[in-house]
């Protein structure tokens, strides 16, 4: 046999070989490089570790407070998945006493590390009637950017009370579990 035949016959084979491969890895890499799920709709259980600053307050004797909060944090998946995990969690809420009325009204948003994002909105009235553990309220998911476009959902809550933090400024802290049901439309 001719040694340049074999030559272009064996390169040629190689390249046939080296296309396919890359072919295989175009379809796969994407969701192995990005980590990403491609699901588009799930439950998911996750906590926000958050410290809260007390903003502003009308405070009145007997008759009723109104303090402006901001809460910063970061998020836990409890299954161990990427959904809702390591973000930062930013909110900013209304906490009202007077009389019979106490609540927390507010809107919070999730980023991750790719700068997408969550925003939702939370009602301390609004109660999950099925989830009996989640006793604190509910967060609507309204929307999102990037890889969350077109995310809804809702996430009851509960509330866990943490130790007294150090320090002036009348900052405190929270964990707030979260049993989210989600959808990427």
């Amino acid at each position: 046999m001719n040694p340049n035949i074999f030559t272009a016959f064996t390169a040629a084979g190689t390249l046939v070989k080296t296309a396919l491969f890359a072919g295989i890895l175009m379809t796969v890499a994407p969701t192995v490089v990005l980590g990403q799920s491609s699901e588009k709709k799930g439950t998911t259980p996750y906590v926000t570790h958050f410290v809260f600053r007390p903003l502003t307050s009308i405070d009145i004797a007997e008759l009723g407070k109104a303090t402006t909060l901001e809460a910063v944090g970061t998020t836990q998946n409890m299954k161990g998945e990427k959904m809702l995990d390591k973000m930062s969690a930013q909110c900013v809420a209304l906490n009202v006493a007077s009389g019979d009325k106490k609540y927390i009204d507010g809107a919070c948003v999730l980023a991750d590390s790719d700068g997408d994002k969550i925003f939702s909105t939370f009602d301390t009235r609004d109660l999950d009637k099925s989830q009996p553990k989640m006793d604190c309220g509910t967060h609507i998911i309204t929307g999102g950017t990037g890889k969350y476009k077109g995310i809804t959902g809702s996430e009851p809550f509960t509330c866990i009370n943490m130790p007294a933090l150090a320090g002036p400024g009348g900052y405190f802290a929270m964990d707030i579990p979260h049993n989210t049901a989600w959808e990427i439309k």
